[in-house]
C-alpha cells in the first residue's frame, strides 16, 4: 500500500479591495489648499482627494497618487507613468500638449484667477498697478500687453507665502494668485483675514479643473457619470473646502461672517465721507 501523501495548500482571500484594478493619479507637488497639497508625511490630502476616493470607492478601482512638480506631469502622463493628471484644462499647455490625443473629464470645480490688493486700493485703474507679484510658474492673463510696455514690472517669488509677504509689505501694488487658495492661506495660515482682497475690477481669469488621461477614456467616462450621479456629494465637498465660497461675488473665498463684515466697513466709511462741495 503506498503512503497516503497530504499536501498543504496555503489560501489566501482576496478581498474586493484587493481584487481593484490599480490607476496612478498624477498629482502637483505644491500647496494649494484647500484644493489640495501634502501633509508632513508626504500624503495627499484636500478636496480633490476626497473626490478622487469618493469616485474609486463608488466604481470599485483603486487609485494611488503620485506627487510630481508640475512641469513634470505631462511628460509623465506621455510615458504612461501615471494614468491619470489632476488637475489638468484643455486651455493649458497648448505647445506641449501638440501631437498628443487627451482626454478631459467634465469640469470638477470652478476657479478664479486675479490680483488681490490691499483693501484700500480696491477698484483702482489697471494703470495705477505697477508691480505685480508672482509665483515663479504662473501666466497672469489678461496683463500681457500691460507687462510688454513696461507699464507692469513682475515680482517672482518660490511660493505663495514668499509672494503674500510681497504684497503685505506693500513692495509689490498686489498679488496674482488663484484668488480662494490665496484667501484661504491668508486667513488659515497668516491669520491676516481681510488684509489683502480680490479686485474684480481687474483682469481675472475664470476655469475649471478637470481630470485627464491619455490612455483612459472609458475612465474619464466612468468618472464624469460619478460627477451627475454623485452631484450633491460633490457639492457637499465643495461647500466643506470652501473650494467655491463667494466665487460669484468680490469677496472670493472668505466666510460669510467675514464678508458681512467688510461690507459693513464700506458702509461706515462711506458714511463719514464729507458732502460733496458741487451745488
Amino acid at each position: 500500500m503506498q503512503p497516503v501523501r497530504l499536501c498543504l495548500f496555503s489560501t489566501i482571500m482576496l478581498t474586493p479591495a484587493a481584487l481593484a484594478q490599480t490607476y496612478v493619479v498624477g498629482v502637483e507637488d505644491l500647496p494649494f489648499a484647500p484644493h489640495y497639497s501634502l501633509d508632513g508625511e508626504g500624503q495627499y490630502r484636500g478636496f480633490a482627494r476626497e473626490v478622487l476616493d469618493a469616485f474609486a470607492a463608488d466604481s470599485g478601482i483603486s487609485l494611488s497618487y503620485k506627487a510630481l512638480p508640475v512641469d513634470q506631469l505631462l511628460p509623465a502622463l506621455q510615458r504612461g507613468e501615471i494614468d491619470l493628471k489632476y488637475p489638468d484644462s484643455p486651455y493649458w499647455a497648448g505647445a506641449q500638449k501638440a501631437g498628443m490625443t487627451l482626454h478631459y473629464s467634465q469640469a470638477v470645480v470652478d476657479y478664479v484667477d486675479g490680483v488681490l490688493v490691499a483693501p484700500q486700493r480696491q477698484g483702482q485703474a489697471l494703470e495705477n498697478i505697477r508691480r505685480l507679484a508672482m509665483v515663479q510658474g504662473w501666466t497672469p492673463r489678461g496683463y500681457e500687453d500691460a507687462i510688454d510696455s513696461g507699464q507692469i514690472q513682475l515680482s517672482y517669488s518660490d511660493d505663495l507665502r514668499q509672494m503674500i509677504r510681497l504684497a503685505l509689505k506693500q513692495d509689490t501694488d498686489g498679488a496674482y494668485f488663484n484668488v480662494v487658495v490665496a484667501t484661504h492661506y491668508l486667513d488659515n495660515i497668516r491669520a491676516r483675514p481681510g488684509a489683502l482682497v480680490f479686485d474684480p475690477k481687474l483682469p481675472h481669469t475664470r476655469g475649471s479643473f478637470h481630470l485627464s488621461s491619455a490612455r483612459h477614456p472609458q475612465l474619464i467616462a466612468r468618472f464624469d457619470r460619478f460627477l451627475a450621479e454623485r452631484s450633491a456629494q460633490v457639492a457637499a465637498l465643495k461647500a466643506s473646502y470652501r473650494v467655491e465660497a463667494n466665487l460669484d461675488s468680490d469677496y472670493i473665498g472668505l466666510e460669510q461672517w467675514k464678508v458681512d463684515f467688510l461690507e459693513r466697513q464700506k458702509e461706515k466709511a462711506g458714511a463719514q465721507a464729507p458732502a460733496s462741495s458741487r451745488p
